[in-house]
């Protein structure tokens, strides 16, 4: 019995977790392609950083293919990608001065977000198809928080504040940074919601040549994918989801975007990795509901 019948007769719900990692995150289109090539719409679907700007892409209803063609005519073409940051220059030199004391050289999210994000990616959570879950750590609380309504872009921008890229993002009074840091693939939050939760993984961790010195922002930030593995292998032994799935993405920095087509070849057996992970878990779907 194929994939296709077998949801026409059990129809097992499906929810996906869209992990962060910056560039890396870009992997997470082939995902999408393959629900898509599956006709399986996710009853819910949560995500952080990167995570949290695809996972919206595919809740408001933009298709894999659309997204793909999207971020390889923005953040892959370089001309576009300047043109862009042009028009999101200041106009004056008040606003250019208005950054508080430290925040130089840190970006602001959300305007970058407004420059670049899909016009199908509406502002607010009530105006998405699928409910989504955006994961944020409360930089002062130390503990991560979930967003699932209002204002989405505010929401998205605080998921995806690297530190010391991006400037934090306030949110209801509290200071945001990277959803990524405290829960970097936030299945957790789907557990229970469907009857298949998919895990996507784009941290990464550090590789090369292991004999070479890091740079240092390449220690740094390999320092953080390494306490990012460890948060995500602690949570996969006290509760792994039904499907997790790691792209091959770790050759890239959280920064390269430009390299978008780069990183869709190489992350695209993902693509047909998820579609037969749902075929066994469809079919073990299946065998349970004839047990009982």
């Amino acid at each position: 019995m194929t994939l296709d019948m077998r949801r026409r007769t059990s129809e097992p719900t499906v929810a996906v977790a869209f992990g962060g990692g910056g560039a890396r995150g870009i992997a997470h289109i082939h995902v999408v392609q393959a629900l898509n090539d599956l006709d399986i719409q996710p009853v819910a679907i949560s995500g952080a950083s990167i995570g949290a700007i695809i996972g919206s892409a595919m809740a408001a209803g933009m298709r894999g293919r659309e997204i793909s063609e999207f971020a390889l005519a923005t953040v892959g073409n370089w001309s576009e990608v300047a043109s862009r940051l042009w028009k999101m220059r200041p106009q004056t030199i008040a606003e250019m001065f208005r950054r508080k004391r430290g925040q130089f050289g840190q970006f602001d999210i959300e305007r970058i977000l407004h420059g670049f994000l899909p016009q199908a990616i509406p502002q607010d959570f009530a105006d998405l198809q699928i409910p989504t879950k955006i994961v944020v750590t409360d930089y002062y609380a130390q503990c991560e928080r979930i967003c699932d309504t209002g204002d989405l872009y505010n929401a998205i921008g605080a998921s995806a504040a690297i530190p010391a890229v991006f400037r934090p993002v306030v949110r209801g009074g509290r200071v945001l940074i990277d959803g990524g840091i405290y829960n970097p693939v936030p299945y957790d939050h789907l557990l229970g919601l469907a009857d298949i939760v998919i895990a996507i993984d784009v941290t990464g961790g550090p590789c090369g040549n292991e004999t070479r010195i890091p740079s240092r922002v390449d220690a740094i930030f390999g320092a953080n994918q390494l306490m990012m593995q460890s948060i995500i292998s602690m949570k996969l032994k006290a509760c792994p989801p039904d499907i997790f799935l790691r792209p091959d993405v770790s050759r890239f920095r959280v920064l390269d975007f430009p390299r978008v087509a780069e990183i869709l070849a190489a992350s695209a057996p993902v693509r047909d990795q998820l579609k037969f992970a749902l075929d066994e878990a469809f079919e073990s779907h299946a065998k349970a509901r004839r047990g009982h």
